[in-house]
């Protein structure tokens, strides 16, 4: 194997299995920080060493042997817990009799369990809620996502020292607050489950609808958040919630050819191909919908929110579109979790369900919303209304005050040409 392809070896082994290796470090070590770290020890290693031996049978075993030998040499280089040190070495050697050599091809399932518990205490430290949204966002990418700090740079647009220094001040904040590496218990399960939720949505919705920059979407994002949420839908297999963030995720991810054209303009839901949309992505995101029905999670947050995707995935032509159903599933989502947002969206459903006037008055009633002063989708929504009720003047200020609102290069290239194409008002049409 040439030097170029055991480099491209290592990366994509390095790319599956660097959450494993970094989340089996910490049980050891008990510090994110220095998991990663070791971990990193290792990759050198492989780096330094399988261009001349070759990559092993089992490379990621390989690589978790070599990063528990560096923090058990850590340990004892360190002397911690020097009263406990015989029996940390017992508990160390039989964490390292679990380690499976490179010529065995199979996980027992005891091992498999184990990586599971070890991965979801890091999906909860990563994303735990001492930190600050971006600073989790970006230790997530990095440490389960096994992106570098360059590519979550470019993929949000932020300078590289930018990212390094929020994860560097994460595992500092996580360490100074003696975070431990565990799972929660009882009354502290449900926030520190929404948060890991929150974190891997929003790293989808960035993939989905680039907040700026030039491009309308970043794939790798939203592929990168669907396969974490896979990751801890296999590890908390009874939430109800996680299922429905896959299930949204996987809906929304179907349209994802068909967003776009060949010129990587955005194409609006409306005006889409659906015969472009993905119905593998359909079928598993109806199937986890069914599943979290099951689990009796229906009116959950990302459950309500999945549930509109099915209505539009069901739906062969945007003119069968069950906009009634989705303004009643908006109504729930209101109850469930009330924002501007949410409202914004009702107001969108119950346009298209009776009539632009009746979506008009609910978004008239949002303009002094504060927290939507410099939202782009509010002008953008009230545009589209007044558009449809023949206001075309005032349709086209409000598209024009989208298009300043939004930083992302084709969202504005998309609204000022639908303010350009509107003619000059007529008499305001009956609806």
């Amino acid at each position: 194997m040439t030097t170029q392809a055991t480099q491209q070896a290592i990366d994509a082994v390095w790319r599956i299995e660097a959450a494993k290796i970094i989340a089996g470090v910490a049980r050891l070590v008990r510090d994110v920080g220095l998991a990663e770290e070791l971990a990193q020890d290792a990759l050198v290693a492989a780096l330094e060493h399988w261009p001349e031996s070759g990559v092993p049978n089992n490379p990621g075993a390989w690589l978790m042997t070599t990063a528990k030998n560096r923090a058990l040499d850590h340990l004892r280089r360190e002397k911690l817990l020097a009263a406990k040190h015989e029996e940390m070495g017992h508990e160390l050697e039989a964490q390292e009799a679990l380690i499976v050599p490179d010529f065995v091809d199979a996980l027992d399932a005891a091992r498999a369990d184990q990586i599971g518990d070890d991965l979801l205490r890091l999906i909860f430290t990563a994303c735990h809620p001492v930190l600050s949204t971006e600073a989790r966002t970006a230790l997530t990418l990095k440490l389960l996502g096994g992106l570098s700090t360059g590519e979550i740079a470019r993929a949000f647009l932020v300078p590289e020292p930018t990212i390094a220094q929020r994860i560097v001040r994460a595992k500092r904040t996580l360490s100074a607050a003696k975070v431990p590496f565990e799972l929660p218990r009882g009354d502290a399960i449900a926030p520190r489950l929404a948060s890991v939720l929150e974190v891997i949505y929003l790293i989808f919705n960035e993939g989905y609808t680039a907040t700026a920059g030039d491009d309308w979407m970043r794939p790798a994002l939203c592929d990168e958040a669907v396969r974490l949420g896979r990751v801890l839908a296999g590890l908390a297999p009874d939430e109800p919630e996680v299922h429905g963030l896959v299930a949204l995720m996987e809906l929304q991810a179907s349209r994802a050819a068909a967003r776009i054209d060949a010129q990587g303009r955005p194409v609006l839901l409306l005006d889409q191909d659906r015969g472009r949309w993905d119905q593998l992505l359909i079928r598993r995101g109806l199937g986890g919908l069914e599943r979290v029905e099951a689990l009796g999670g229906a009116l959950g947050l990302y459950a309500l929110q999945a549930a509109i995707a099915a209505c539009h995935a069901r739906a062969r032509s945007a003119a069968d579109t069950d906009w009634a159903q989705i303004a009643a599933l908006y109504d729930a989502l209101a109850q469930t979790a009330p924002s501007p947002v949410i409202e914004l969206n009702r107001a969108v459903a119950v346009g298209m369900a009776f009539g632009p006037a009746e979506g008009l008055a609910l978004v008239d009633a949002m303009r002094d919303e504060p927290s939507l002063q410099n939202y782009q989708w509010l002008p953008s929504v009230r545009g589209d209304l007044l558009a449809k009720l023949g206001r075309h003047d005032e349709a086209r200020a409000e598209f024009e005050r989208a298009a300043a609102l939004t930083r992302n290069e084709r969202e504005r290239a998309l609204l000022l040409q639908r303010a350009l194409a509107l003619p000059s008002s007529g008499p305001a049409q009956t609806h």
